[in-house]
């Protein structure tokens, strides 16, 4: 019996130190793992910000996991310029005028005519009349009437026609009146075949000089064409106010279109920064884009949208905020943009292993 007690109080103490040293030996494990775990630096932040500019980090190898390419930017020759409203005009009032205007050039032509040859048969009957009455006083008088009907069609056909003139170039301006009445003309001929367009641009009344001989107009495509001057227009767009005038685009443009131009306001063409149109991204409203100011880091920074290249200066014109050689993304701004608006601080790992259970 004392024997079994003995047994039992040795298997006792046994399983008791054993518990004891399982716990003890746990508990420097949680605290040399809490310890290394506060040891251990955090990961750095990949949204930074430095002077004043927030710059996203992007590994090397993330940048080639993400396809973000970068180019130089370069300087390019431009003039100043600004932009207008313009409108397509619908010239089918002009063709129209032009047939009511040659069908009155030839009433004047045969009325012309025909008044010549009445005067002479007036000027033959009146002779023949002083001659001793060789003819009668009727036929005098007859030919006299003829001849005054004959040059009262004429001054109304030549009324007609100078009424279509006045009202032709108080539509179209002298230019396009010019070439309408002058035989093949190749402006009207072009008009005419749907080769050329022409538009009014409306000017800021402030601009105060005339035009540029030559300006660049937005096409439905995205592109431009581009446009010459031909006279101030006598009718103004009763949406835009502002100074008119009619330009020539060597394209078909759709009539009644409205778009806009870029009108140079000055002929010296100076050094700037073009930022190429796939390197800018929409954010709040504003353009921006990111240049890379070390292997791993870019920095976003405004582009003025209101002034932009053209043929083959497609993009941005700037003349601050970038310098020519930095190194602009050409593709992967978007991405970029999304890792810098991406949301901080919140965890995403599970604290409490018994709360993840559900």
């Amino acid at each position: 019996m004392k024997l079994r007690v003995i047994i039992l109080a040795v298997l006792s103490l046994a399983l008791c130190a054993g518990a004891g040293w399982y716990f003890v030996h746990q508990a420097f494990d949680d605290s040399g793992a809490s310890a290394a775990a506060a040891a251990r630096p955090a990961p750095p932040s990949t949204v930074q910000t430095v002077n004043g500019e927030t710059v996203v980090v992007v590994s090397p190898d993330a940048q080639r996991a993400g396809h973000i390419e970068v180019a130089p930017l370069a300087a390019v020759m431009s003039q100043s310029s600004i932009r207008a409203d313009a409108t397509v005009i619908d010239l089918q009032p002009l063709f129209d005028l032009r047939n009511r205007l040659a069908s009155a050039r030839a009433d004047v032509a045969t009325f012309t005519a025909q008044a010549a040859s009445s005067r002479s048969q007036y000027e033959g009957s009146r002779t023949l009349f002083a001659d001793d009455r060789n003819v009668s006083q009727k036929s005098l008088q007859a030919a006299q009437a003829t001849m005054q009907g004959d040059a009262a069609k004429l001054q109304s056909a030549r009324i007609t026609f100078d009424g279509l003139v006045g009202t032709m170039r108080q539509q179209f301006g002298d230019t396009l009146a010019n070439a309408a009445t002058t035989p093949a003309s190749t402006l009207f001929q072009r008009l005419q075949a749907g080769q050329s367009a022409v538009l009014r641009v409306t000017l800021p009344g402030s601009f105060g000089t005339t035009p540029a001989a030559r300006i660049a107009v937005d096409t439905p495509s995205g592109g431009t064409v581009p446009a010459q001057r031909l006279s101030a227009s006598p009718l103004a767009d009763p949406a835009v106010q502002g100074t008119p005038w009619l330009y020539v685009a060597q394209a078909a443009l759709p009539a009644n279109l409205r778009t806009s131009a870029r009108v140079p306001t000055s002929s010296e063409a100076v050094s700037r920064l073009l930022i190429p149109e796939q390197a800018v991204v929409w954010y709040g409203g504003q353009t921006w884009a990111y240049v890379r100011t070390a292997h791993d880091r870019f920095t976003r920074r405004y582009v003025p949208a209101d002034k932009q290249g053209t043929g083959s200066n497609r993009g941005f014109i700037v003349t601050s905020g970038f310098h020519a050689g930095d190194r602009v993304v050409t593709q992967g701004a978007q991405l970029l943009l999304s890792e810098e608006l991406k949301p901080r601080g919140i965890g995403t790992a599970c604290k409490d292993p018994p709360e993840c259970d559900d």
